[in-house]
């Protein structure tokens, strides 16, 4: 597994808990070192129990040598970053092509390169054409492997997942009979659950991952649309949403309301899906305008909050709670939080914030006149206006007594719905939700 960033590492620890021998190549020293200490450098729940049972059962291992990693391996998954490029959106490949290159170097037996990465159209042909000008006489197959993990749930989706996609190369000399027999066989253990394993052409695979995350975006953007529109007319969008998602055409799931979406793969995806498109000569209108409602989102909750202030935050006290994109992660890649809090400490607010993982991770992105909070509570106290951004499972628990007594206002701006409006009446708030009456 060359990269051990969130997708190596869950993948890595989840084939060694299949049974596997998974050597993880990471460069970066203090992850290195963390690494082998056990001790893991990303928040995703049972991820180090399971990373430290495979490191004791001897079949997880993390070194910076690629040669010795590859030796004898019969998969090579390539997870290393594709970060968006400066400019156009698109995938920047610089990592995953230096990978097939030291890959190639390193390599003297047969292997597949799986492309775990999300990579564009026709990234798995341009690394085995690196492969054979960097080492001509190699034997090998290449192929695509997308990862479909969701962040504080990725070792379930992993061992149960909704699908497995793989893209071979239909070209190659046996039509990709190698490679799927070996990765067919990494992926026998899900067979006693009949999760689908779905075989493809490469293009297909590589193209599906943008897609799937594309839709799930768009179904965001959607409801949070329909939010809108439900504000104005006396709808409530939770029973709109109810009634949409039990017709089975369409699903309950991404039809909840919010300040937009964020983390590392919805807004990357989406804008790297545009741009494959447009150089295709197959815009895809919904797509950019999923990109356009999402980020005007994130402005338009800023704006929402200061007009529950009586339209200036200037010298208010505001209690934020919850900073990450989403909970179960300390995960801040493009997190809602982060425009939104930017926006109101501009216009002269004093914030106070709690999360209860991601706040160092969110330091470096935040202004730094944020004062973080030692508990939700905390954050509440002397708060003029209380603003819920995360919807952490502990937050919807909280007293509104407690919140009362704590904080000096009676405003809530609930960007997330999880507390229940005829309480926060009841206890004296003002309380604004999104889509809600």
């Amino acid at each position: 597994m060359i990269g051990g960033g969130y997708v190596g590492l869950v993948s890595a620890a989840c084939f060694a808990e299949f049974g596997n021998d998974v050597s993880v190549v990471e460069i970066d020293p203090a992850r290195l070192a963390a690494l082998r200490d056990g001790r893991i450098p990303i928040y995703e729940p049972g991820l180090d129990t399971l990373v430290a049972d495979n490191i004791r059962a001897g079949r997880l291992s993390f070194g910076h040598d690629i040669a010795a990693a590859v030796r004898g391996a019969e998969a090579i998954f390539i997870a290393v970053g594709t970060p968006p490029r400066n400019g156009d959106g698109q995938a920047d490949l610089t990592y995953v092509h230096e990978a097939a290159r030291q890959i190639a170097r390193a390599m003297s037996d047969y292997a597949v390169i799986v492309t775990k990465s999300t990579v564009p159209v026709g990234t798995s042909r341009r690394i085995a054409e690196i492969m054979r000008q960097t080492c001509p006489d190699l034997a090998f197959d290449v192929a695509s492997n997308p990862e479909f993990l969701r962040e504080g749930n990725a070792i379930g989706d992993f061992m149960k997942p909704d699908r497995v996609i793989v893209g071979l190369d239909e070209d190659a000399p046996d039509g990709g009979a190698r490679a799927r027999a070996v990765l067919g066989s990494l992926y026998r253990p899900l067979s006693l659950i009949e999760a689908p394993v779905l075989f493809v052409k490469l293009e297909t695979a590589e193209l599906t991952k943008y897609a799937s995350n594309s839709f799930l975006a768009m179904k965001i953007s959607f409801i949070n649309e329909m939010a809108d529109l439900c504000e104005r007319v006396g709808a409530n969008v939770h029973d709109l949403a109810r009634g949409m998602g039990l017709d089975g055409r369409i699903g309950r799931k991404f039809l909840h309301p919010g300040p937009g979406y964020g983390g590392s793969c919805f807004p990357k995806d989406t804008l790297a899906l545009t741009r494959i498109a447009q150089e295709a000569g197959t815009p895809t209108r919904l797509i950019e305008a999923t990109v356009g409602v999402n980020d005007a989102r994130k402005v338009a909750m800023a704006s929402r909050i200061v007009a529950a202030c009586g339209g200036s935050v200037q010298g208010r006290t505001i209690a934020v709670l919850g900073l990450t994109f989403k909970p179960e992660t300390d995960d801040m890649r493009e997190a809602p939080s982060i425009p939104i809090l930017v926006r109101l400490a501009e216009r002269g607010a004093d914030i106070r914030a709690f999360d209860p993982v991601g706040m160092a991770a969110a330091r470096p992105h935040l202004p730094p006149a944020i004062t973080y909070c030692d508990s939700a509570l905390d954050a509440a106290r002397g708060a003029d206006v209380l603003v819920v951004l995360t919807e952490w499972n502990a937050f919807r628990a909280l007293s509104p007594v407690h919140l009362a007594t704590a904080m000096r206002g009676r405003t809530i701006v609930d960007l997330r719905n999880i507390f229940d409006p005829a309480a926060m009446r009841g206890a004296g708030f003002t309380y604004n939700s999104v889509g809600r009456p």
